[in-house]
């Protein structure tokens, strides 16, 4: 039987709807009427050169660049400008750089997430508790960021991202800064997610491992939407000069 805060999952098809999206930055145009939908239990890989816009993507979704037009709707319901907060806890994000507040220890930041995304009490640790072991954090938890290396804070993000139970999960370079045993046990991370209807967009360098979980991709040139389709069909990403 699903809990309440995974009968989503069943009812609900499309997940994440972006419409004509455009962010300007003073006069120049970081994404132009970029438009596309993601499907429920669907992994979405957006390549695309560096510049191309994807991070500025990413984090327009996330509400953290502003949006000069366009629209961003969560399950069909949550619209980004009219239901902020209902809209922000249906997301969890995990940057290519760990975005941790120095003044909470590895395990403060879980407990705040569990609060902010109201997992409940019991669910919460057993989550941590499996999370922690799987990338190897035991003995880390009281430690506060300054003190843990870049991967070891990768991981702790890592972990504050996989807590909630949400429809949408945004990464950016997810394996970047872990060490092979982690990038293994993230991925079956993201395969259960996957199982349970999250849908993941991720953007990576790394293509040829994303393929193995990615059911499609976006690419992004020059901040426009370039190509989309099954990630059977990308064969590679062009040279700028061999675009006409």
């Amino acid at each position: 039987m699903l809990s309440r805060n995974t009968s989503w999952m069943v009812i609900i098809l499309k997940i994440l709807d972006v419409k004509n999206l455009e962010v300007d930055v003073k006069t120049t145009k970081l994404l132009d009427e970029v438009s596309f939908t993601l499907n429920a239990g669907k992994v979405t890989a957006l390549v695309g050169h560096n510049g191309a816009g994807k991070s500025t993507l990413m984090k327009t979704i996330m509400g953290i660049q502003e949006k000069t037009a366009g629209e961003i709707i969560i399950q069909q319901s949550f619209d980004q400008d009219n239901d902020f907060l209902e809209y922000k806890r249906r997301i969890a994000f995990i940057p290519e750089e760990p975005m941790l507040m120095s003044e909470l220890t590895a395990m403060q930041h879980f407990q705040l997430y569990g609060k902010s995304y109201q997992v409940e009490e019991s669910e919460l640790i057993n989550r941590i508790e499996r999370y922690v072991e799987g990338f190897e954090l035991q003995g880390k938890l009281n430690e506060f960021p300054e003190s843990l290396s870049k991967g070891m804070r990768q991981k702790v993000q890592t972990i504050c991202a996989m807590i909630p139970d949400v429809p949408l999960l945004l990464i950016d370079e997810p394996f970047m800064g872990l060490d092979i045993y982690a990038v293994d046990y993230f991925e079956e991370m993201m395969k259960e997610k996957i199982e349970r209807g999250t849908s993941i967009l991720l953007t990576t360098h790394q293509l040829e491992r994303v393929k193995g979980i990615a059911d499609q991709f976006i690419m992004l040139q020059d901040g426009k939407l370039l190509h989309h389709g099954a990630i059977s069909d990308f064969d590679t990403i062009k040279r700028r000069s061999d675009e006409v």
